[in-house]
C-alpha cells in the first residue's frame, strides 16, 4: 500500500479545518458565558436551559424539522418515480422534459422564491386557497427538491443492468412486483442518498422559506435572520448545536443501517 504524500495530508487537514471550523466555533460559543459572544467569559450550560424559556425558538426548530421531514417524504416519493420513468420509459418530449428538470437545480433561489410567491398569489386570487404558511413552504420545498432526488436515483439506475428486471418479467412477475422486489432494493442506496440530500437542502434553505412563509410558520433560518439586527445570543448557538448533533446522529444511523447490506453484497461477490 502506497503511503500518502505529505502535501496530500496537509491539503486534507486544511480542507477539513475550512469545512468544520465554523461549526466548531458555533458549538464552542454555545458554552460561552458571555451574553452576546465576543471574548470567552467562562464555561456554562445555561444557554441550553435558557431554550426552555423561549418557546418561539423551540417552535421555529420544530417547524424546520417538520418542514424538512414532510417535504423530503413527498419529494423522495415523487423524485424516485420521476427518475425511474426517465430512465426506463420512452415518451414524446423525453429529452426536453429531462432538460427542464435541471432548471430548479440551476435557477437562483431568489428567482424560485419570487416565482412561487407569485404563483400562490394567482391561485389565491383565482380559487381562494393556499394562504401562506407551512403548507405553502412544504410545496415550495418539494418543488426544488424533486429534481435533486430524481437526478440521484436516475444516476443509480444507469448503473443497474436492465436484464435483471427483464428476468423478473420472464419469471412471471408483474411490473409492480418487479419494482418492489428487484428494482427498489437495488436502487435503495440512491433513494436514501437523494432523500438525505433533499432533507439537507430543506434545513439549509432560507430564501424560498422567507418568501413563502406565513404567520406561525417561522423556521430556524428565518428566526436567526430576524435576530441578526438585535445580536445573535448564545441560546441560538445552543439550538444550532443541538441540530448539528441530531444531524450527526442521523447520518451515523443511516450509515449503520446500510453496513449490513454492503457487507452482504461484499460477501456475495
Amino acid at each position: 500500500m502506497r503511503r500518502i504524500p505529505l502535501p496530500v495530508w496537509l491539503t486534507s487537514i486544511l480542507l477539513y479545518v475550512f469545512l468544520y471550523a465554523p461549526i466548531a466555533v458555533v458549538i464552542v460559543y454555545s458554552f460561552n458565558n458571555a451574553k452576546y459572544g465576543g471574548p470567552w467569559r467562562g464555561f456554562t450550560l445555561k444557554w441550553y436551559a435558557n431554550l426552555l424559556d423561549h418557546p418561539d425558538k423551540i417552535a421555529a426548530a420544530w417547524n424546520t424539522i417538520e418542514l424538512g421531514v414532510a417535504s423530503t417524504l413527498v419529494s423522495t416519493l415523487l423524485g424516485t418515480g420521476l427518475g425511474y420513468g426517465l430512465s426506463r420509459y420512452r415518451f414524446p418530449g423525453k429529452r426536453v422534459f429531462a432538460w427542464l428538470m435541471y432548471i430548479p437545480v440551476v435557477i437562483p433561489d431568489i428567482v424560485m422564491a419570487i416565482a412561487m410567491l407569485m404563483f400562490y398569489a394567482l391561485v389565491r386570487e383565482a380559487l381562494g386557497i393556499l394562504e401562506l404558511g407551512m403548507l405553502t413552504m412544504i410545496l415550495a420545498h418539494v418543488t426544488f427538491q424533486i429534481p435533486f432526488v430524481a437526478i440521484v436515483v436516475r444516476s443509480r439506475l444507469v448503473g443497474m443492468d436492465p436484464a435483471l428486471e427483464e428476468a423478473a418479467h420472464d419469471l412471471g412477475a408483474s411490473s409492480l412486483q418487479t419494482f418492489r422486489h428487484v428494482t427498489l432494493p437495488l436502487i435503495l442506496p440512491g433513494v436514501v442518498a437523494g432523500g438525505m440530500l433533499a432533507f439537507t437542502l430543506s434545513l439549509d434553505d432560507f430564501v424560498v422559506s422567507f418568501f413563502t412563509t406565513g404567520p406561525g410558520a417561522s423556521t430556524l433560518p428565518i428566526l436567526i435572520y430576524s435576530s441578526v439586527k438585535r445580536g445573535i445570543t448564545p441560546d441560538i448557538n445552543a439550538l444550532s448545536s443541538l441540530i448539528v448533533l441530531a444531524s450527526v446522529v442521523g447520518t451515523v444511523a443511516v450509515a449503520m443501517l446500510q453496513r449490513p447490506q454492503n457487507a452482504e453484497g461484499g460477501t456475495r461477490t
